[in-house]
């Protein structure tokens, strides 16, 4: 199994399909919600019959995807977590070159810089020695300025803005993208 070390303030652990309530906990917040659907809190339905199953398309120890709970080291706290996945993980042809990393925190940890120190955490691990990726992505909402800032501070640029379709629906989002090779 791939291990992301622990950095100056975090810790991180690849969740499982038993962590249903570490992922519900985060969505309890209209506020941490309202780029993702509009500030609707998830119930746990949501999480373990739509979550959950998300996350075991991608989930693979060895490569490093899957979520990975973020928690800080002087307190253990949880913060929030860092998923790292195949882009496109959810169609026939999900990318082997492109790989998609997103996050999500706890209001009371954004602006401190959790998020940025512990996508960048996630991300080296899982992209080290990997020839055939070329590609590090993210998607957000083109208003969600937050994530964008984590985006730039992963030295990601914008790719275009375009109307985004997964399992879970549709949106206007932009593309972030690092080109690593």
């Amino acid at each position: 199994m791939l291990r992301v070390p622990n950095i100056d303030r975090l810790s991180f652990t690849l969740l499982t399909m038993q962590d249903a309530e570490l992922l519900y906990e985060v969505d309890q917040d209209e506020a941490v919600m309202r780029y993702l659907n509009g500030g609707k809190r998830s119930s746990m339905a949501d999480i373990e019959q739509t979550m959950l199953p998300r996350m075991a398309k991608y989930l693979d120890p060895a490569l490093g995807f899957g979520i990975w709970q973020v928690r800080r080291l002087s307190d253990q706290a949880y913060l929030g977590w860092v998923l790292i996945r195949p882009m496109g993980f959810d169609t026939d042809t999900p990318a082997s070159d492109d790989v998609e990393i997103g996050w999500r925190f706890k209001r009371a940890f954004w602006g401190q810089g959790y998020a940025s120190e512990a996508a960048q955490a996630v991300a080296k691990p899982v992209l080290a020695d990997k020839p055939q990726v070329h590609y590090l992505s993210a998607i957000a909402v083109e208003d969600n300025l937050g994530s964008i800032g984590v985006m730039r501070k992963l030295g990601m640029q914008f790719v275009k803005k375009y109307r985004h379709r997964d399992s879970l629906g549709e949106l206007d989002a932009v593309l972030y993208s690092l080109k690593l090779v």
